[in-house]
């Protein structure tokens, strides 16, 4: 580990492939770069310090950097143990912005790294799963006098602060960045579909065409998925406990069924609910020899692997392939059952997270503009915020729309006018 009073990194000599992995994914980043233009010019977030809990990818770095133009400071960590790109983080520390992350972090550093953050004293909170909120919640109450708002990246960290919203336990303004259109209609649908298949097929290099692909979850993320699985040749079959989503994968035409049922006859398993003990050892004990089981949802707890270490025996079979041996039958495990598209891949195409960075960035410029004026609980980015980013990225693939005539904003803002 390399370290400084700023930065602890794995490997600072790894500056120089970050750097590059940088600059290409800002080469890729059109939307986000256009943000980057316009606070470069306006600073908007002059004097805010911001403390990040992401996913420290090239993606994330270039948000650091679109901050950073804007005027904050900034500080970030890693919001889960297997996904920090280490070439990235090392370029961050070497350009001295305060990084602390690596991949494969201990719980003990998962948590040690929160509290820099924490120490940095932010005026404004961007997370991914909600461990950084919580953290202050629970721990550095002092602290939230000064924090202006906090921004959340995903479905299983906005769940969290409803919950908190609930409990009326949540002490400071909560944008769900997670639930802008272009986020979970891009991020989650065809971001997720993508890179969830890239994690499995680098840790496994297994052939979808033929196979029975179990998804565990309809929502946007399941979406992508099945779709994406649909696409190269797999057999999809969705498990759903909302009668809607299981409707709907039934018209999309796949087959819906009870996970006991579908533990039985799948040959790769997908997790993507948010939830706890999906894939549970009773299932795991229903399965076929060769299975491979992935996560995508946020945390490592939709697949039971403590239950699962309990029955089996297990071996690192290749990097971030587990082999788990119950009863002559073997069971993989992709990436420790932490996401699988960041542990065993690269997360994300740029250009999906163009989009969703777009939604943090102009999410602290909008949380700056209306210091003390937003309500205590979980909020949206106004609509028209969201379609701005829709059109920069439009305007970065080249594809032009039209617009309303002022006859027909007449006509679609009046009633009298009908057969």
């Amino acid at each position: 580990m390399d370290k400084s009073q700023n930065y602890e990194v794995k490997d600072i000599k790894l500056a120089g492939q970050g750097k590059l992995n940088l600059e290409i994914a800002e080469s890729r980043m059109h939307a986000l770069m256009k943000i980057r233009e316009k606070f470069s010019k306006e600073k908007p977030l002059k004097g805010v310090r911001i403390g990040m809990a992401l996913h420290v990818t090239k993606e994330t770095g270039v948000l650091v950097k679109v901050l950073i133009a804007g005027g904050a400071e900034v500080a970030i960590t890693g919001c889960n143990p297997l996904s920090t790109q280490d070439d990235v983080a090392a370029a961050l520390a070497e350009e001295g912005i305060r990084v602390w992350a690596y991949k494969g972090e201990t719980k003990e550093d998962y948590y040690r790294y929160l509290d820099y953050i924490i120490a940095f004293k932010p005026n404004i909170t961007i997370d991914d799963g909600c461990d950084l909120v919580s953290e202050i919640h629970k721990k550095h109450q002092h602290l939230i006098k000064d924090i202006i708002a906090g921004c959340e990246e995903t479905t299983t960290g906005v769940i969290r602060l409803k919950a908190m919203e609930r409990d009326n336990a949540l002490k400071y303004p909560m944008i769900a960045v997670n639930d802008n259109k272009t986020k979970h209609l891009l991020d989650n649908f065809y971001g997720t579909g993508q890179s969830t298949l890239d994690g499995i097929l680098r840790a496994t290099n297994i052939l979808f065409a033929g196979k029975n692909v179990v998804v565990c979850g309809y929502g946007s993320c399941g979406k992508g998925v099945s779709l994406r699985a649909k696409g190269m040749g797999s057999n999809v079959i969705v498990t759903e406990v909302d009668a809607f989503r299981a409707l709907q994968a039934s018209l999309d035409g796949f087959r819906v069924m009870p996970i006991k049922d579908a533990a039985r006859i799948g040959d790769i398993f997908i997790t993507v609910t948010g939830n706890k003990n999906v894939i549970d050892v009773e299932h795991i004990k229903l399965m076929k020899d060769g299975v491979v089981l992935a996560n995508s949802g946020h945390f490592d707890a939709e697949i039971n692997v403590n239950g699962l270490r309990k029955i089996a025996k297990e071996r690192r079979v290749r990097p971030f392939l587990d082999e788990f041996t119950i009863n002559g039958r073997k069971i993989y495990l992709v990436g420790e059952g932490r996401l699988a598209n960041l542990a065993a891949a690269e997360g994300h195409p740029s250009e999906v997270m163009s989009t969703s960075f777009c939604g943090q960035a102009l999410a602290c410029e909008y949380a700056v503009n209306h210091k003390g004026k937003l309500p205590i609980e979980v909020i949206q980015l106004p609509e028209d915020i969201d379609n701005a980013i829709s059109l920069h990225q439009l305007e970065a693939m080249g594809i032009k729309i039209d617009s309303l005539t002022e006859e027909q904003k007449k006509y679609l803002s009046s009633w009298q006018e009908g057969t």
